[in-house]
């Protein structure tokens, strides 16, 4: 599958769009705070600030899209319910962002996604149904089921007002620090890394924004460097946030229009990174919500001492049973 960017056609969303979420999210989603260490900034030469959406509701940035999606539902098309596919914490995201606003969810997730990530999406009250990643693909499987049932779907990503919504984290981050010279923002689908790009274009113009995906699936680094859309087909990566098959028809243009630069680093990097953050800043941090931060500490990006840099730690719903498998080898 390959297509261009379609420069000529209007974006997608706007940043009026991600100022819109962030009314919507006030006094919902909570306002993450901004570790700074010592440390990193001598290890590095910069100043560089943690925004830690892994103290977000449900536990990552997932929660700002999918309640501002749900939000923007029409009372018919929530009496009809919610559904969509996630390897985990978008899944817990819309399963509780339904429970908050009365509206019926249902999961399609992996049968190999985190046992934690499937226990709290059930207990947010949604309906989970598993899948072989080898036999069947999930946006079939979503959109087979929607159309059965009624339902609206709200993919991971792909969907402007979760774009949107995400884009709030960095609209919050540099409202609470100011300027940045570089926003380090991890990939999978690109969700994320868009909407922060549109907010910091808006926000912080010098800003250079730069996607992290892990070498295992590097389909957004080959697509922003071909400027053609590529995809990657069930990548090995303990990242598992970024195991997505390519950009989405949304976040890909937006990507090319607002986002600088898009590096990647292996799974070996990934985990000494994740456990150097564990032991130094004392948070609980999943695998893909170190992806910038190892981006950082490997210098990955051509940083300069004296440097402002935000850092995006995009959840913490660690698999424990996975981790002590990984530190066990």
């Amino acid at each position: 599958m390959s297509f261009t960017s379609p420069a000529a056609e209007p974006l997608p969303v706007a940043y009026g769009d991600v100022d819109n979420a962030a009314r919507v999210l006030d006094g919902v989603a909570h306002r993450t705070p901004v570790m700074t260490s010592r440390l990193v900034d001598e290890r590095t030469g910069c100043r560089v600030f943690f925004k830690c959406e892994n103290l977000q509701r449900t536990g990552s940035f997932k929660f700002r899209g999918a309640y501002n999606a749900i939000a923007h539902l029409s009372p018919d098309q929530r009496s009809h319910g919610v559904l969509t596919y996630s390897s985990g914490n978008h899944a817990q995201a819309i399963a509780r962002a339904g429970q908050l606003l009365g509206v019926n969810t249902t999961i399609i997730m992996p049968e190999d996604a985190p046992a934690v990530k499937q226990a709290a999406t059930q207990g947010y009250g949604a309906e989970v149904i598993l899948y072989n990643r080898a036999e069947a693909t999930r946006e079939h499987l979503a959109q087979q089921l929607a159309q059965e049932r009624g339902a609206t779907l709200i993919p991971p990503y792909d969907h402007p007002q979760v774009v949107a919504g995400q884009g709030t984290t960095a609209k919050e981050l540099l409202e609470q620090v100011g300027n940045l010279d570089y926003l380090l923002v991890c990939c999978g689908g690109g969700g994320l890394l868009s909407g922060c790009a549109i907010a910091a274009h808006q926000l912080s113009p010098a800003c250079r924004v730069i996607g992290v995906e892990p070498a295992a699936a590097d389909d957004a680094a080959r697509s922003f460097r071909t400027k053609a859309l590529q995809t990657v087909e069930n990548p090995n990566t303990i990242a598992d946030g970024a195991r997505t098959p390519s950009l989405g028809r949304i976040t890909f243009p937006l990507v090319m229009h607002y986002v600088h630069d898009v590096v990647t680093v292996d799974d070996s990097q990934l985990l000494k990174t994740l456990f150097w953050l564990w032991e130094r800043l004392k948070l609980v941090i999943e695998p893909t919500g170190a992806l910038a931060a190892t981006a950082l500490l490997e210098r990955k990006v051509a940083i300069k001492a004296g440097d402002r840099i935000g850092v995006i730690l995009s959840g913490g719903n660690v698999d424990l049973q996975q981790m002590a498998h990984l530190l066990s080898h």
